[in-house]
C-alpha cells in the first residue's frame, strides 16, 4: 500500500506503538537539534554574584563560552538529554494521543480545552520520567560541569553529595511550568494546524509553521516558571550560599526577585528559550507526524487496507 493512500485524518487513532516510537524520535531530533540555545539559556538564567559567572545576552554567552571552555561547552549534558527524551516523549505523545480519544478532542470543532486536558495528561507523565535527566543536563550546563567526565559522573555526584531528592527537587515547579505550558502547547498547535490546513491532510509545511507558533508562544509565556526551575536544579553546585539554602518553589521565587532586580529577573533567558522553543517544536511536530504517517502508512493496519 502506497503512503500517500493512507487516510491521515485517522492517524492520531494510530497503535500506541506508532505513537510512541514516532515521539521518542521527534523528543530526540528536537533536543538534539536545539541544545546549545538550551545552554545558553541555563547560564542566562543562573543566579550569580560575581561578574564573571553572570551572562546577560545570548551572543555574548555564546562568545565566553566558546572562548574560555571551547565550543564543546555548548553540547555538555546532551546525552543525559537524549537518554531522557526518548522514554519521556515516548510516553508523552503515547498519554497525549489517548487523552485526546478520551476527552473527545479529535471531534469536529475546535476543541481547545479537550486539547489542553489532554495537554496537561501527557505532561504528569512525561516529567516523572524526564526530571532527573534534566538535572543533570543542567549541572552539565553550568561552568562547573566541565569536572565531570561524563552524565553517569555527574548523576552519581548528585547522588553522593545531595541525595535521591536532588533529582525530584524541581519535579513541583517544573509541573507548575509544564502543565500550562503544555496546555497552550498542545492547544496552540491543534488550532494553527486547522486553520492553516484546513483540509486535515499530510502537509509538513503546515505541521511545522503550526508546530513552531505553538511552541514560542509557550515558552514565552512560562519563561519565569522556567527561571525559578533552573535556580532548584542547579542549586547544589551554586557558589552563593542563599541559593544552596533554596528548598523550594516559594523560597527560589523569592531569591531571583531579591538578588535579581525585581520582576525583570523573570524573564532572563527568554530570547534564547523562544529561540530554543521555535526551532525545536517545529521539528519535534514535523518529525512525528511525518514518523506517523510514514509507519502507519506502511503497515497492514486493516484501517488503511484497500
Amino acid at each position: 500500500m502506497c503512503v500517500d493512500d493512507c487516510e491521515y485524518e485517522a492517524l492520531p487513532n494510530s497503535p500506541i506503538h506508532v505513537n510512541m516510537m514516532a515521539g521518542a524520535l521527534a523528543g530526540i531530533t528536537e533536543h538534539a537539534v536545539c541544545f546549545p540555545l538550551d545552554s545558553v539559556k541555563t547560564r542566562m538564567q543562573m543566579l550569580a554574584t560575581q561578574p564573571q559567572t553572570i551572562y546577560t545576552s545570548v551572543r555574548g554567552t555564546i562568545a565566553r563560552v566558546t572562548t574560555s571552555e571551547g565550543a564543546t561547552a555548548l553540547w555538555r549534558g546532551v546525552n543525559s538529554m537524549i537518554m531522557g527524551a526518548g522514554p519521556a516523549h515516548a510516553l508523552s505523545f503515547a498519554m497525549y494521543e489517548h487523552f485526546k480519544s478520551v476527552f473527545g478532542a479529535d471531534l469536529p470543532g475546535n476543541r481547545v480545552l479537550e486539547t489542553a486536558a489532554a495537554g496537561a495528561c501527557a505532561t504528569i507523565a512525561h516529567d516523572g520520567l524526564m526530571t532527573p535527566f534534566d538535572v543533570v543536563k543542567q549541572r552539565m550546563q553550568l561552568p562547573c560541569g566541565s569536572r565531570f567526565s561524563n552524565t553517569l559522573a555527574c548523576a552519581k555526584y548528585i547522588f553522593r553529595t545531595e541525595g535521591l531528592r536532588a533529582f525530584y527537587v524541581s519535579y513541583p515547579t517544573t509541573l507548575t511550568m509544564n502543565i500550562p505550558y503544555h496546555m497552550i502547547h498542545f492547544s496552540a498547535y491543534e488550532s494553527f494546524k486547522r486553520t492553516l490546513n484546513p483540509a486535515g491532510g499530510y502537509d509538513p509545511m503546515s505541521h511545522c509553521l503550526a508546530g513552531g507558533m505553538a511552541g514560542g508562544i509557550a515558552a514565552a509565556f512560562t519563561t519565569p516558571l522556567d527561571v525559578v526551575k533552573t535556580v532548584l536544579q542547579t542549586r547544589g553546585v551554586s557558589q552563593d550560599a542563599d541559593v544552596r539554602k533554596v528548598e523550594g518553589f516559594r523560597d527560589a521565587a523569592r531569591l531571583v526577585w531579591k538578588n535579581g532586580g525585581g520582576m525583570k529577573a523573570f524573564v532572563r533567558g527568554l530570547g534564547p528559550r523562544v529561540m530554543t522553543h521555535v526551532p525545536a517544536t517545529a521539528i519535534s511536530w514535523t518529525t512525528y507526524e511525518f514518523l506517523k504517517m510514514a509507519i502507519v502508512g506502511n503497515t497492514e493496519s486493516p484501517l488503511h487496507a484497500h
